[in-house]
Formats: C-alpha cells, sequence, structure tokens
C-alpha cells in the first residue's frame, strides 16, 4: 500500500469508527474488544487492498497491541475491588507465557489462512457456548489438577496469541465451566490478558519486521495509525456500551454475542474455505 496523506488520512478514519463501534459492543456485550477488533480489522484492511498473506497477521498483532492499555486499565479497577486472584495467577503465568511463546512461533511461519481459520474455528465453539448452554451452567464443581491447569493455561496463551484477543474470550469460560466465581474469573482474566498481550504484540512486531506490502505506520505486524485509533476511540465508547447493558437483560446480550460470534466465524471461515 502506497504511502499518501489521503491514504493515511481515510485509513485511520475509517479505524476510529471501528473503534467506536467495537468499543461500545465491548462495553455492551461484556468481552475484551480482541474478538471484536480482530474481524473488522480484518475486512478493513481487505477494504484497503492489503494482500490478504498479510491480513491476518496486522489484524491479530494490533489488536494484542490494543489490548495492552485495556488490560492495564481492567487491573486497576479489578484489583481495587479484590477480584483478582494472585493465588491462580503464580501458578497459572508462566504457563500461559510459554503458550504465548508457542503463539508466537507459530505465528512467525503459519500462513495467514491459518490464523484466519484458527478464529474462526474458535470463535465458532465459544458462540456455540454462549448460544446452546444455559446461564449457570457448571458441569465440574472445582478446578482441576494442577497438571491439567498448566494445560489449559498454555492453550489459553497460544489460541490467544494467534486470535489476537486476551484474556476474557476464552478464560472466563473455561474458569466458569469449573464452578469458579465469575466476577473473580472476569478479574483474574485481565491480567492474563496482559501477560498475553504484551509479549504477544513484541511477537508479532519481531515477526512482521521488514515485510514488504504493510500499511503505512506498521511496526510490524502492529499497525500504529489503527492502535491510536482503536485505542482512543474504544475505551472512549466502551463505557457508553457498559451503561447500555443494564437496560439489557443478560440473557439478550448473552444470545446476542453468539450471534454475532456465529456470522464472524462463518465470514472468516468462508474466506479459507474451499
Amino acid at each position: 500500500m502506497p504511502l499518501s496523506l489521503t491514504l493515511v488520512t481515510t485509513f485511520t478514519f475509517v479505524l476510529a469508527v471501528s473503534g467506536c463501534i467495537s468499543g461500545f459492543l465491548a462495553g455492551l456485550l461484556g468481552v475484551g474488544g480482541g474478538i471484536i477488533i480482530v474481524p473488522v480489522l480484518y475486512h478493513v484492511l481487505a477494504a484497503f487492498d492489503v494482500d490478504m498473506a498479510l491480513r491476518a497477521h496486522i489484524a491479530v498483532g494490533t489488536s494484542l497491541a490494543t489490548i495492552i492499555p485495556t488490560s492495564l486499565q481492567s487491573i486497576r479497577t479489578h484489583r481495587a475491588k479484590g477480584a483478582v486472584d494472585a493465588t491462580l495467577l503464580r501458578f497459572w503465568a508462566p504457563f500461559v507465557g510459554l503458550g504465548v511463546l508457542v503463539g508466537v512461533l507459530i505465528a512467525r511461519f503459519a500462513p495467514g489462512t491459518l490464523l484466519t481459520a484458527v478464529f474462526g474455528m474458535v470463535a465458532a465453539i465459544v458462540a456455540a457456548y454462549m448460544l446452546f448452554t444455559r446461564e449457570g451452567w457448571h458441569p465440574f464443581a472445582a478446578l482441576p489438577a494442577k497438571p491439567a491447569q498448566a494445560g489449559m493455561a498454555g492453550g489459553i496463551g497460544t489460541l490467544s496469541t494467534l486470535m489476537g484477543i486476551g484474556g476474557g474470550t476464552l478464560t472466563v469460560p473455561v474458569l466458569s465451566v469449573f464452578s469458579y466465581p465469575v466476577r473473580r474469573a472476569v478479574g483474574t482474566a485481565s491480567v492474563v490478558g496482559l501477560i498475553i498481550a504484551l509479549p504477544g504484540t513484541l511477537g508479532y512486531i519481531f515477526n512482521g519486521f521488514g515485510r514488504e506490502g504493510l500499511p503505512p505506520l506498521s511496526l510490524g505486524y502492529v499497525n500504529l495509525a489503527a492502535l491510536l485509533a482503536i485505542v482512543v476511540t474504544s475505551m472512549w465508547f466502551a463505557p457508553m456500551g457498559a451503561r447500555a447493558a443494564h437496560s439489557i437483560a443478560p440473557s439478550h446480550l448473552r444470545k446476542a454475542f453468539g450471534i454475532f460470534l456465529a456470522i464472524t466465524s462463518i465470514k472468516m471461515l468462508a474466506d479459507v474455505l474451499p
């Protein structure tokens, strides 16, 4: 994509609008913005004729970068309310970090279609969970033994790094399945999000450094114009979505998020299936 003032201005404006939408939906649905930002950014890049081989990497890398400031903000809030499980994090953190390193390594050599397919398939699973399980469904009474928890933490780190999402989208449902208190799960997931986003962002910068065909103002696979536009606007609109959520029944929000993810997964998978 050749650099020009008009192109940069238009690109930034479209991304700012995308940030407004993703921030509002993230606040409304109570999820991390990454699950919304990645498909939005992926299709914005397609509209600007960015090479398909680069779109998924840029969308994921930039999404991970946007999670850093929002995670820091969330961590402060949840810690003040005593909703962060430090004991669980001390055990999980090394395995989440190891999973992130595995994800970065896979992303370095994987084609963009693989990242798109992973996002689409995991989004479909989460959509099914939202649409077809009842609120408060807890099939297990407690967390499993430590080896199983290590595998869960590593898997969350790897998949989140490949998808460009923070801790909430996978960590909260996984912990909830094991009867973990949901507020504590959300607070703890905010720290997991930072553990994923910081090294994940650095990995995508390194992986994409010097690649040809990147959009203007890119640092590796992290687009700085998108990062700034999305962070500023999403953080402004997320509280508006959160306020709107209080006027809508939680069950309706759960179904709405499930439908959104189902549509997103279909669109993403349609791009990679023959």
